[in-house]
């Protein structure tokens, strides 16, 4: 894998929409694929985090295999959802070069509706990089707008996940890597991109 910035959105996109993953138990995904919109069990009173990198949702899943975390779900969003929740973004540790003082940043930590952190991305093998991969949590004051308006389609790729899995166990990495998603760079306007990195 070429070096990747070490902030960088990377994202399966379109012009109006952008696929992001969580990982779920039956109960909640079987459900939200059958209605195709988040429904009970799914909680709007709870933030929930959503993640546009797949590598990274496989890493923290192991792939489709942790207790609650059995189904994957490729929610295709709105950009235009992704970037609001951007824009009203806070990151969760503090940095001197974004925030420019602390109090600032504890201010802004306990108001804004949406929390960002940069985790290290992963290698189709597991592997831990330098660079970064964003994870957006969404507080019980957005989620209903990502459950209600901005979700356009909801997919169970958990058969592709166990697939690759399967493939990878059989040091067939090259046949597992024809299933990745089309990951590419995801560019944000200057505004909402400098409440999340330095730009």
């Amino acid at each position: 894998m070429a070096t990747l910035p070490l902030h960088q959105i990377r994202a399966d996109y379109d012009a109006k929409t952008i696929v992001v993953y969580q990982a779920y138990s039956p109960a909640i995904a079987l459900p939200a694929v059958r209605e195709q919109r988040f429904v009970e069990p799914f909680s709007l009173n709870r933030m929930t985090w959503i993640k546009p990198s797949f590598l990274w949702m496989m890493g923290r899943s192991n792939w489709a295999r942790k207790p609650g975390q059995e189904h994957i779900l490729a929610v295709r969003i709105t950009r235009e959802g992704w970037e609001t929740a951007l824009s009203q973004a806070v990151l969760t540790g503090y940095k001197s070069g974004i925030h420019g003082d602390r109090a600032r940043w504890e201010q802004d930590l306990k108001t804004s509706p949406v929390r960002v952190q940069w985790d290290p991305e992963r290698t189709l093998a597991g592997a831990t990089l330098d660079a970064r991969s964003i994870q957006v949590g969404l507080s019980r004051h957005i989620v209903a707008d990502y459950a209600e308006k901005w979700t356009t389609e909801i997919r169970d790729i958990t058969p592709t996940v166990r697939k690759m899995a399967d493939l990878l166990k059989e040091g067939r990495k090259d046949r597992a890597a024809e299933h990745l998603p089309k990951e590419r760079p995801y560019d944000l306007p200057a505004d909402i991109a400098r409440r999340l990195y330095r730009v």
